[in-house]
């Protein structure tokens, strides 16, 4: 039987939460993904005064342990609302907390459009080679200073140069600010782009605000979220660590490579496999691993993940971070070390003790310096510096 069409449809009522949190009153107003909530996303409080709350993805890899086949699948579905469109397509993940998640939604896209041309590129907070860079700022990080650079070689700047579409992938939208300041920045590189499509685990913009987005940004634009909503936060009169997160220096050597997406890349990464195949046979099916990655070093780890799940392995793949977040709701647990990228700043593991896994191998694109090295030992973890997708070498701890 067919439904009647003159029959109003009930109207969906939107899911209503309240958080309190250590630093204020937290207020979520759910229209779409209201079911999957708990298993996307949890809520957390950072010691931000610029924001003190924050929506901790649990399919992300950032701030909680996930599968890589849960993220994969994530990545899937995000590069299945991308709108078919003419001409090259551009992937830019937002850094730090997206840079995997951007570079999944990519590869998820290629793998579903075989032969269509596209570019995937990531935001850095650091500055490599010598090349023009665009400046841009993420207002309420912690570490607001963000960069793109032109990709180094011809064909990918070609591609950057001729593209119509522009995807913009991030963990959450909640203004939509930093994804206006980077298209518009992007518009005076290429003013043929005609399209910008946001790709988000969580759209808390509102429904006012998302469907306003052509009128914003002043050309089509787009959402595909997994959830959607917004919010309200009352701040509490509560002191937060105003440490800095970013020391920035235009002449520092940090370690950031060039081979894995900052510069441009036209395809998909290369899983480690035979690492994967040697690791398989020395740890055992039940032996718990956690893969890690380091800042913005996060998909090469996540692809090392994948491989030793598909061996048959018991795999969580997660990243450390510049952001404080207090131990509070989503975040259980917080271990504190130097970063590696060597800004003499704190960078943080959440939700993971010492001797929570039986294996961890920690993944990271820049030297091995004294704190990896510490940060190795006290978690009982082995090193692994990828140089290229294609070398990578297991550092001696001890």
């Amino acid at each position: 039987m067919n439904a009647r069409t003159d029959v109003p449809l009930p109207l969906r009522m939107p899911t209503q939460l309240s958080e309190q949190l250590p630093t204020g009153l937290l207020d979520v107003e759910l229209h779409d993904g209201a079911k999957e909530l708990d298993a996307l996303l949890g809520f957390a409080a950072r010691a931000n005064a610029k924001r003190g709350f924050l929506f901790v993805s649990k399919v992300l890899g950032k701030h909680w342990p996930v599968k890589p086949q849960r993220m994969l699948d994530v990545h899937a579905r995000l590069a299945s609302g991308v709108p078919e469109g003419d001409g090259p397509v551009v992937f830019i993940a937002m850094a730090e907390t997206a840079v995997g998640l951007g570079q999944g939604v990519f590869e998820a896209w290629l793998r579903a459009h075989p032969g269509r041309a596209a570019l995937f590129l990531q935001t850095t907070r650091y500055r490599v080679g010598t090349g023009p860079i665009i400046e841009f700022e993420e207002a309420h990080s912690h570490a607001p200073r963000q960069f793109l650079h032109m990709p180094s070689g011809e064909p990918e700047q070609a591609l950057l140069l001729t593209a119509r579409t522009i995807v913009l992938v991030d963990d959450e939208a909640s203004t939509g600010n930093t994804f206006l300041n980077l298209t518009q920045a992007c518009l005076r590189l290429n003013p043929g782009f005609a399209r910008v499509h946001l790709a988000v685990i969580a759209n808390f913009m509102g429904q006012a605000a998302t469907h306003g987005l052509t009128e914003r940004f002043g050309l089509p634009a787009t959402m595909g979220a997994l959830l959607g909503g917004e919010y309200r936060f009352q701040p509490a009169a509560c002191p937060v660590d105003a440490a800095p997160a970013q020391r920035y220096d235009a002449q520092a050597e940090r370690g950031a490579s060039t081979a894995f997406g900052r510069l441009g890349l036209a395809r998909a990464l290369r899983a480690p496999e035979a690492l994967a195949e040697r690791l398989a046979g020395e740890i055992a099916p039940a032996e718990k691993v956690l893969v890690l990655g380091t800042g913005e070093f996060m998909h090469a780890s996540t692809l090392l993940g994948a491989a030793l799940e598909r061996r048959g392995l018991d795999v969580a793949v997660q990243s450390t971070t510049r952001s404080p977040i207090l131990t509070w709701g989503a975040v259980s647990h917080a271990l504190t070390f130097p970063d590696n990228y060597g800004e003499g700043i704190p960078n943080f593991l959440y939700n993971v003790a010492p001797g929570q896994y039986d294996h961890v191998l920690v993944c990271h694109e820049t030297p091995a310096i004294d704190a990896l090295h510490a940060f190795a030992r006290d978690l009982d973890a082995r090193l692994f510096h990828f140089h290229t997708e294609d070398h990578v070498e297991e550092v001696p701890v001890r």
